[in-house]
């Protein structure tokens, strides 16, 4: 027997197979992403080839779902979302299509997609931590091991084990400190809580702008979008807070991506690989890096003027399809440790 939730996705799914037409002249993009930015580059894709391009929104696991329901039948030929375990995951479950694009394949880093062309990453994001500046300066921050200190008891302010974020971090420690070192850090973060994990990144700075701990850790882009919110509450908070990027004296911070793949019952591939292909052009990944506060994976594309102010940093070159292998082990040992 279905359950309720399950027998809703089924029929948003219907919904999504009789709404989403298949003609040759289009693509139908299943995406998690959610920014203006993304509606001013499908104008520009289908102004630029004459496709047009259907989108269907939701959330990560919701449109995974959605694709293993619909399975053969999908109409699905493109699926976009944010952090590289999600790519993985759908890829673990048969969801994605191997294809080989010399466009992205050179328009893209070897490590920000997936080694057998199942997925390629759009744009980065650094996680980083941030700090209240009225109570901590840079030269007490170094690295995300050391947020396992104690000195740092009752003030870290940080997102819930069930954010995806979170568990590619933790995938990234397992990976370059090993399993045992990585169950420790979890269990000294737990340690040294200001407050139990809730919220969005947004919340965890709001959270020490406020007093509620010294030092949070969240994803730049977060930071950007505050500094440029229309709401004044967010962007004073952002005023008091200082950006850090951990690691730099060893392996670089930890990044993670946005990224787009081919569905694997595409019915229109060739559209699918042209659409993901302009996302990779010089034209999309300076709206992205301009308009959005990403990094760009495209080399020679520049950052915002904004996030040049936060400085130039070595980043971690773990590949991306890591994280997503490692994505059960580091569940595992948030639970574990009760990071919650």
């Amino acid at each position: 027997m279905f359950s309720k939730k399950l027998k809703k996705v089924v029929l948003a799914s219907l919904v999504a197979a009789t709404t989403l037409p298949l003609f040759a002249n289009e693509v139908n993009v299943y995406s998690h992403r959610h920014y203006a930015t993304d509606k001013k580059l499908i104008k520009m894709f289908t102004k630029q080839t004459g496709i047009k391009v259907n989108i269907v929104k939701g959330k990560a696991a919701q449109l995974i779902k959605r694709l293993e329901i619909e399975g053969e039948y999908s109409p699905a030929d493109v699926l976009i979302t944010v952090d590289a375990g999600r790519l993985e995951l759908a890829k673990q479950k048969g969801l994605l299509k191997s294809i080989n694009s010399e466009v992205l394949n050179n328009n893209i880093p070897e490590y920000l997609r997936d080694p057998d062309g199942s997925w390629y990453g759009l744009t980065k994001r650094a996680r980083v931590i941030v700090y209240n500046k009225n109570k901590i300066t840079p030269d007490m921050l170094s690295t995300y091991e050391d947020l396992a200190d104690p000195k740092w008891k009752g003030k870290i302010a940080i997102r819930s084990s069930k954010n995806i974020y979170n568990q590619s971090l933790l995938a990234s420690i397992i990976a370059h400190d090993g399993k045992e070192a990585a169950a420790a850090w979890a269990k000294g973060v737990v340690d040294n809580f200001a407050r139990v994990p809730r919220g969005n990144d947004n919340d965890q700075a709001k959270a020490i702008a406020v007093g509620i701990g010294d030092i949070a850790v969240m994803n730049t882009y977060y930071i950007g979008r505050m500094s440029s919110s229309r709401v004044t509450g967010d962007r004073k908070v952002i005023e008091n807070i200082g950006v850090f990027f951990p690691n730099q004296d060893g392996r670089g911070t930890h990044i993670n991506i946005s990224g787009a793949a081919v569905a694997k019952h595409s019915k229109n591939t060739e559209n699918a690989i042209k659409y993901i292909e302009f996302l990779a052009s010089k034209e999309a990944q300076t709206i992205y890096a301009q308009a959005n506060f990403e990094y760009p994976v495209l080399k020679g594309v520049e950052s915002s003027d904004l996030v040049k102010s936060w400085g130039s940093f070595k980043e971690d070159s773990l590949s991306m399809d890591t994280l997503g292998k490692l994505n059960v082990e580091a569940v595992r040992i948030f639970d574990k440790a009760g990071w919650r």
